[in-house]
């Protein structure tokens, strides 16, 4: 038997733009904030592009991860301390033959905190409170209970009436008869 060896498979499609330097600069463009979308920009590709380069090369991904996490750290870092403000910024100066030190007390930023405890605890900081009960929407009452109701009023009524007109008759005002009486 004559065994073939198989033809090796030709691989398809255009040759990957991606360059082992991309890797160092999209880790420094992460550090200046850039997401998939500027980075693809930056590249001059398209941001399926840029996860395809995720997903193929290691070392692109994980400059990515390093400079978004460097990057978002310092955010938060940043937050934290215009939300609790009090740190100080120090400048030296030479006023004639002594060195001054200015110190400027930040005061803390209500909106930093409040943006900061909604992410942090939304179950306690969220903007809106939902009160969640049970609410039965079937409120009259039984038709023997709203009859006796009735009849009650009505008693009321024929009370209030007769004592009305005996005031009018003790204060010498005619009665008119009323139809239907």
């Amino acid at each position: 038997m004559n065994a073939k060896k198989p033809k090796p498979v030709a691989k398809r499609g255009r040759p990957t733009q991606y360059r082992a330097i991309y890797a160092a600069q999209a880790e420094a463009f992460c550090l200046c904030g850039a997401d998939d979308a500027k980075l693809a920009e930056m590249f001059e590709v398209d941001v399926a592009t840029i996860n395809r380069w995720k997903a193929r090369y290691t070392e692109f991904c994980a400059s990515l991860k390093r400079g978004k996490d460097i990057a978002d750290a310092a955010v938060a870092s940043a937050l934290y301390k215009s939300a609790t403000g009090g740190h100080f910024i120090v400048e030296d100066r030479v006023v004639g033959d002594q060195v001054v030190t200015l110190r400027k007390r930040i005061a803390p930023d209500v909106l930093a905190q409040i943006y900061w405890l909604k992410n942090r605890q939304p179950k306690h900081w969220r903007g809106r409170v939902e009160v969640k009960e049970d609410v039965n929407l079937n409120v009259f009452p039984p038709k023997e209970v709203l009859d006796a109701m009735y009849a009650r009023a009505l008693e009321r009524a024929r009370e209030r009436d007769a004592f009305l007109i005996g005031r009018r008759e003790r204060l010498g005002i005619p009665v008119d008869p009323v139809e239907g009486d």
